[in-house]
């Protein structure tokens, strides 16, 4: 089960290793044409960054950045983990034209230098040396990786900020409203569905030698904040993490959330299917004996952009409608 991580490697370590991250070759076909006035944007370090122009040659060492690229019709050149990413944002693909530069933890900073790139989108995770090093070579952008105080409005933040950017604002106003006419749509589904108001629980899990853990997606988190919006709100009523809304139980812990529906995503195995099948707590928890229990499709991304976050809306009527 992957997972938001910080860059935790020092800065000597990164410069020693980046030979070895990802490939460097250059976008396949004509690289795009950088036109347009002068940029500048204030980053989420309050960092105000000049371009000559909207950039076009951009760069994501985060997903979450890469989703909003895409969506907004600017494909990067270059992705950490390019792969991973297809795996777990089907939403916003990339083409095969992307540079793969090393993993989201660890990218590779020559990789980056040696692309032509007119700007780097990073997350708040790198360390400053790094983020220093990056720097030296190319524009970056800092955003924060999530905010548990208002995960949607923070990723229409970030949105914005990148379209400001790249010159795309007309595409971000469609992707708001697009993603405002889904949740529209959302809520009036719940509502004839009868749903409206009742709580859900939303999680996902990973099995450690035959132990499941288990991480609810509080009120905090993107996607219970979007189905909060289309009138579920969350049963969980533990406090998750500052950035993403996640918490960490056990099952003994899904004891707590009573008569709900629970509703949960699996990318990598299905541990609530595989592992708990034979657990008596499992097996007798009320949403379980009702059958209320309710497989999202695995390749929703739960830290992606507005489209992906568009398909939970799609994934949530599906769930009320069966």
């Amino acid at each position: 089960m992957r997972t938001r991580r910080a860059f935790i490697a020092t800065v000597v370590t990164l410069a020693a290793a980046s030979s070895a991250c990802g490939t460097t070759e250059a976008p396949a076909g004509p690289a795009p044409e950088a036109s347009g006035p002068p940029v500048s944007v204030v980053d989420s370090r309050g960092k105000e960054v000049r371009l000559e122009h909207p950039a076009a040659r951009v760069a994501a060492t985060e997903w979450n950045a890469a989703e909003y690229l895409v969506s907004l019709g600017v494909m990067p050149a270059a992705v950490s983990d390019v792969r991973g990413y297809g795996e777990y944002s089907s939403a916003a693909p990339l083409d095969a034209s992307v540079a793969d530069i090393g993993t989201r933890g660890e990218p590779s900073i020559d990789a980056l230098g040696s692309l032509d790139l007119d700007l780097v989108v990073v997350t708040g995770d790198l360390p400053e040396g790094a983020l220093e090093q990056i720097e030296a070579k190319v524009p970056v952008v800092v955003i924060p990786g999530g905010n548990a105080q208002d995960p949607i409005g923070s990723m229409f933040s970030n949105v914005d900020l990148i379209a400001q950017a790249t010159g795309t604002q007309d595409a971000a106003a469609r992707l708001k409203s697009e993603f405002d006419a889904k949740v529209q749509a959302g809520r009036a589904a719940v509502r004839q569905a009868g749903m409206s108001g009742r709580p859900v629980a939303f999680a996902d899990a990973y099995a450690t030698a035959g132990s499941v853990t288990i991480r609810p997606y509080t009120r905090g988190s993107l996607v219970g904040a979007v189905f909060e919006r289309i009138g579920l709100p969350t049963a969980w009523e533990m406090e998750g993490d500052p950035a993403y809304g996640l918490a960490q139980t056990d099952v003994e812990g899904l004891t707590k959330l009573g008569d709900v529906p629970f509703w949960y995503n699996a990318t990598s195995g299905d541990p609530f299917a595989e592992n708990l099948a034979g657990n008596p707590i499992w097996t007798n928890l009320p949403f379980v004996q009702k059958g209320e229990v309710h497989l999202l499709p695995g390749e929703l991304w739960t830290f992606g952009g507005p489209k992906s976050m568009e398909r939970f809306v799609d994934a949530a009527i599906a769930a009320v409608q069966a």
